[in-house]
């Protein structure tokens, strides 16, 4: 069954007494709604994408308006059926004289409600920097600059590990369909919302400061997937979201003209001595400070290897290889 089919099927469901509720609503995020399921079906059939799974009621949820199904005129938002325009709180200012062509509303697992407005925008080059900074991505501290910065890790999930296992716990013990765990559900998505909140704030900020202080920015490509495979670390390589901060870095740094530079992960950044050049055969882990054995450089094994990291992207630079990492 194509849109066509399920669009005309929609239409006789509307006319039986027990789908009335449907034409309480615009048709428009009905409608888009077929649309949206006819292309997961086009992108399961070309094997681009797994084959569509049902939405949960109690998930996040979506509804697109086109232009048709809404009003706006540069202060209010007022959608189709509706008799008020919508009270909100505004994130952000649009762009002047920005054509909005589609809104979409959604309500998250935590019951919050947001609204995105589709509009035509150009972002515009910022000024040169004169910053250069090698970037090491760690564990306790979230990302060491070649300035010497150590940047500690918000650690958004372990600080809030234990309180999160105290509501599910009680969520597991509600029964089933009652008052009692819907409340205790809605808890836990609110804690799981906060922490991925303060998460994506740290990381925003952070990516943000890196492209307005420096021109060139290098880091190492991470093969994030395979090292998740480690169950000691899993836990806190998926609370540190590399991945996100490097991709956060990618599409700014296209923004505002900087220019990221991607470093082979198997160059050893650790092991070179940032002064003279050594490298040594080995340096475990738990060795966090070492002097090198042929000019007596004493370094913290971390900022040696954001030195290294920004000497290797200028060299690649300079060679016209420029590669933006990304965690795989």
């Amino acid at each position: 069954m194509g849109y066509h089919e399920a669009s005309a099927a929609l239409t006789a469901l509307k006319k039986e007494p027990e789908f009335v509720w449907l034409n309480e609503v615009s048709s428009v995020p009905v409608q888009q709604a077929l649309r949206h399921l006819q292309t997961a079906f086009t992108n399961f059939w070309a094997k681009r994408a797994a084959y569509p799974a049902f939405k949960r009621k109690d998930g996040p949820q979506s509804a697109e308006y086109t232009t048709s199904a809404f009003k706006w005129d540069g202060k209010a938002l007022k959608l189709a059926k509706m008799d008020a325009p919508l009270a909100i709180r505004w994130s952000r200012t649009l762009p002047k004289a920005a054509k909005v062509t589609t809104v979409t509303v959604s309500r998250d697992a935590a019951g919050r409600y947001f609204v995105s407005l589709l509009c035509d925008d150009t972002v515009q080059p910022r000024p040169e920097a004169n910053g250069k900074v090698g970037i090491d991505l760690g564990l306790t501290h979230f990302a060491i600059l070649s300035t010497g910065e150590k940047i500690a890790a918000p650690n958004t999930f372990r600080k809030n590990e234990a309180k999160l296992a105290k509501l599910q716990r009680r969520l597991a013990k509600k029964q089933k369909g009652s008052a009692n765990r819907r409340k205790a559900k809605l808890k836990v998505a609110r804690l799981h919302a906060s922490i991925a909140d303060a998460r994506r704030d740290f990381l925003h900020k952070l990516s943000t400061r890196q492209v307005n202080e420096n021109q060139v920015i290098c880091l190492e490509t991470l093969a994030v997937s395979n090292m998740q495979k480690n169950r000691c670390l899993a836990k806190s390589i998926s609370d540190a979201s590399w991945s996100e901060f490097v991709r956060q870095l990618e599409y700014k740094s296209r923004w505002y003209g900087r220019e990221l530079i991607g470093i082979d992960r198997w160059y050893p950044s650790s092991k070179r001595c940032s002064d003279c050049g050594h490298t040594v055969k080995s340096l475990p882990l738990s060795v966090r400070e070492w002097t090198c054995p042929e000019c007596g450089s004493i370094h913290d094994r971390d900022i040696n290897a954001a030195r290294n990291v920004l000497a290797a992207g200028l060299a690649v630079s300079v060679h016209g290889e420029s590669i933006s990492p990304i965690c795989i």
